[in-house]
């Protein structure tokens, strides 16, 4: 018996020793007066989750675990639509797939997207809201039960499409001429000094532009170019789950009305990221209180196999 205890404690204490052994939860939610077609990329060299595509009403949610470790991105596909041939395709942020799931594709510009880095650096999940390829939906990231000075709510809940400069404007032809869009300055003028490449292409060189600052002044917490490092790049500890949310405050550009002509698709069910040195630039900005790898969940898995353990004894 004493035996047997030894070796269960053993493999318990290996269990928790072991990094990543907890897995993350997004809840996808949907606010918006229309369907949102969600996509989902993971980061070269991850497995794809789940599902990469799907759709969701109004008010509806979904919620995807994705493993520990796991990197990728998150974005909002809008006016969707099959032709006669079942090809399905959106206005903005299409992958291109030609399908409701994405596999593996990228959101085409302009897109929100909301980045992860789950058990990264120091053992802290990255993550930020990025307009570095334009912006499509307002969108909100809530972690939940999260730790660290720079754990916080983040996203862009403004409208873009409103105040957006007509040389940045994507229209849809399809809804009179509304705006859906609004590209980035680097997809709409193809620049280097807009796309940080060329002489540009260091955090020295490339500096914000005039409509970088456009973004940046209406979502502070968005990436708004290449470099935008330092106020962009969120960290924390603790293992949390995220809430994802489209369209988190009422009134935004896109009307009911807008949305479907044609019937909702039944689903099947990173350009600049945070990966690579700029994981490493934000790591420096938050380490104090950010370093706890194992919260609540962790700390559910331990009761649960201590209680087993216990039980397990009774027999002998």
């Amino acid at each position: 018996m004493a035996q047997l205890t030894t070796l269960l404690m053993s493999l318990l204490t290996l269990f928790l020793s072991t990094k990543g052994v907890i897995s993350t939860t997004f809840t996808i939610l949907n606010k918006c007066d229309y369907t949102v077609w969600p996509g989902i990329q993971s980061n070269a060299g991850i497995a794809s989750l789940t599902t990469t595509g799907f759709a969701l009403q109004k008010d509806e949610s979904k919620t995807i675990t994705a493993p520990a470790s796991w990197g990728g991105r998150f974005w909002g596909r809008t006016h969707c639509s099959q032709d006669s041939t079942g090809k399905f395709s959106c206005v903005t942020a299409d992958c291109s797939s030609g399908k409701v799931e994405c596999a593996g594709n990228n959101a085409l510009p302009p897109a929100t997207l909301a980045e992860f880095t789950l058990d990264g650096y120091g053992g802290l999940d990255f993550f930020d809201v990025s307009l570095v390829d334009g912006y499509n939906l307002p969108m909100l990231v809530v972690p939940q039960g999260g730790k660290g000075q720079n754990c916080s709510t983040i996203g862009c809940v403004s409208d873009l499409n409103e105040s957006c400069p007509s040389e940045l404007k994507v229209t849809s032809t399809a809804d009179g001429g509304e705006s859906v869009a609004c590209k980035s300055a680097c997809a709409a003028l193809d620049q280097d000094q807009y796309c940080c490449r060329g002489a540009y292409g260091t955090p020295n060189t490339c500096k914000p532009s005039t409509y970088s600052q456009i973004f940046k002044t209406a979502c502070p917490h968005a990436y708004s170019y290449a470099y935008d490092d330092k106020t962009s790049t969120f960290t924390c500890g603790a293992s949390p789950d995220y809430t994802i949310t489209f369209c988190p405050a009422p009134n935004t550009s896109q009307k009911a009305s807008q949305e479907q002509s044609t019937q909702t698709p039944t689903t099947t069910t990173s350009s600049p990221t945070i990966n690579g040195t700029m994981i490493y630039e934000g790591a420096e900005l938050d380490q104090s209180g950010c370093t706890h790898v194992f919260g609540s969940k962790a700390i559910a898995v331990f009761v649960s196999i201590t209680v087993a353990i216990w039980r397990f004894s009774q027999f002998f």
